[in-house]
């Protein structure tokens, strides 16, 4: 097919923009570098009346598996058809496929690396392609070093523009898109085994137990030879002290009452925890 980029500039005064889309980014960039900033840019030259919502840049660099966890707590608070970009690629240049996804809530757009598999586990894929179709691609001879700008935010744009999945490359099973495995939770005769899936700016520590296991019991967790009391609010324990609790994003997490429970307790990603129900 010829190129049929949409900008701005293709449309005459008679004719009316189509409505505007929202479209996420998000990234292990940080905010020093400019290379967020020039992903806004090349979003900007297709469509600048896209909105654009910046999920976090903060991701530690490389870290797949926390890329994953944001996005998927938070991608069911966006309207549908919302297109979401992530970038989080230490496969960049490599073999790795670059991908888009189409599931009931929008889209995904990305390296095929793992980072959709949580939005995935809980709202399955509709259609996947390869970005094969280097026409929606800023430049047909992308960076080795940023797909993001080269390849996933023009692609991101002009598919939160109005351009079909199908024309952005091959069609693949979504089968065998990359999964990440950070383990399941498995129920016991007297709870729940998870493990730490991830660890937030307060350092509180984020398990793979959803909160439905402890919804109106009484419980707590046991992890690294620790009792933790299983409580309803922060505030539920002294100041300095450890505290179970179900967080806003529904899972099971561990945390230190206005302190760190991940440099205070030592418990860091994959660690293993037990959810006992009493």
């Amino acid at each position: 097919m010829d190129k049929v980029r949409i900008s701005d500039a293709s449309w005459t005064e008679e004719q009316q923009l189509p409505p505007a889309k929202i479209l996420t980014l998000l990234s292990d960039f940080g905010d020093r570098d400019v290379y967020v900033g020039v992903m806004k840019g090349a979003i900007a030259q297709i469509n600048s009346r896209l909105k654009v919502i910046d999920l976090t840049h903060q991701i530690p660099p490389q870290n797949i598996a926390a890329a994953r966890f944001c996005l998927m707590n938070a991608y069911a608070y966006f309207p549908p058809g919302t297109v979401h970009v992530a970038v989080v690629d230490p496969g960049v240049g490599s073999q790795r496929r670059a991908i888009a996804v189409e599931f009931a809530g929008g889209f995904l757009v990305g390296p095929d690396n793992g980072i959709f598999s949580g939005v995935l586990s809980q709202n399955p894929a509709i259609a996947a392609v390869e970005l094969t179709n280097f026409n929606y691609w800023r430049t047909p001879q992308p960076s080795n070093t940023f797909h993001g700008r080269d390849i996933f935010a023009p692609v991101g744009a002009n598919l939160a523009s109005g351009v079909p999945i199908p024309e952005l490359g091959r069609e693949i099973d979504p089968a065998t898109l990359v999964q990440l495995n950070i383990g399941e939770c498995q129920e016991t005769t007297t709870g729940v085994v998870g493990c730490i899936q991830y660890i937030d700016h307060f350092g509180n520590l984020v398990s793979n137990i959803p909160g439905r296991y402890v919804q109106g019991k009484t419980w707590r967790v046991q992890v690294r030879g620790l009792s933790i009391p299983g409580c309803e609010t922060y505030s539920d324990v002294a100041v300095g002290e450890a505290i179970a609790l179900v967080g806003s994003h529904g899972w099971v997490e561990i945390a230190i009452n206005s302190g760190n429970a991940h440099s205070q307790l030592q418990i860091n990603l994959q660690d293993r925890l037990e959810v006992i129900c009493h």
